[in-house]
């Protein structure tokens, strides 16, 4: 009983070797070149993704907190880690008293 998925052995290693070309594609027009000013939520399934995209985008320790929250406190639960993480953002952004969920801009990478 219960889910059993394989993942593709180098999928780390794509994901954190062309995140970056492809957040810059999408956010240069917009004129958003910190990605520390984003918040921002990632699929949790995979901590060698969640510790690469830190590592190559230079992302503060606390920007993938609720990417990082969500399997320590529920396991990896595929597709749906994605909902918890951003309703754990959502939840964290109540706590701090925030009048919009996060910082300003947002984007998910699931």
């Amino acid at each position: 009983m219960g889910m059993e998925y394989y993942l593709y052995r180098d999928l780390p290693e794509v994901v954190t070797n062309n995140i970056e070309q492809c957040l810059l594609e999408m956010f240069k027009p917009l004129g958003v070149d910190d990605r520390n000013k984003l918040f921002c939520t990632v699929h949790t399934g995979c901590p060698a993704i969640l510790k690469g995209m830190e590592e190559k985008l230079g992302l503060t320790s606390e920007k993938l907190g609720a990417s990082w929250y969500v399997p320590s406190e529920y396991g990896n639960m595929g597709s749906a880690s994605a909902l918890l993480a951003l309703d754990e953002l959502r939840r964290k952004s109540m706590d701090d008293d925030k009048s919009t969920t996060g910082e300003s801009w947002s984007w998910v990478c699931s």
